[in-house]
């Protein structure tokens, strides 16, 4: 399993990827739900319910019985990272590779769990100096 260190420690690239889900679910409501985590995934209310008690367990999320999914500011640092890695990524390849968004976007998020921070900045720099703007992260 692909394991990532954050400044906050090791997390595997499944649980960055709930966090970025959460995450993007809470901009459009603020109460985030497993069965909403479920459908974004396109994986069962188990496999979240499970996943979620991880993330719980771990400090990034909070989460009262049957109650909405909110980020802690570990989870939310976590989640924005990533999303902007991915943002950063997607970009990259469609304005230099010309690949299209559907494609550059499943790419990106295959990619987001894989590439180093010190990659990452570079990537960041590059996208800069070339006038790209990635979709921003709030």
């Amino acid at each position: 399993m692909n394991r990532k260190t954050h400044i906050i420690g090791t997390i595997t690239s499944s649980k960055e990827d709930y966090l970025e889900c959460i995450f993007d679910l809470s901009k459009d409501d603020e109460k985030v739900r497993s069965i909403d985590v479920a459908r974004k995934l396109n994986v069962s209310r188990a496999s979240v319910n499970k996943s979620l008690v991880g993330l719980k367990e771990d400090g990034y999320i909070e989460q009262d019985p049957y109650g909405p999914i909110t980020l802690t500011a570990e989870g939310r640092a976590i989640a924005k990272e990533v999303r902007t890695r991915h943002n950063a990524l997607r970009a990259f390849l469609i304005a230099v590779l010309e690949v299209d968004y559907e494609t550059a976007d499943v790419d990106a998020c295959e990619m987001e769990h894989a590439i180093s921070k010190t990659t990452a900045n570079k990537l960041y720099e590059y996208l800069k100096e070339h006038g790209i703007k990635p979709d921003p992260v709030e």
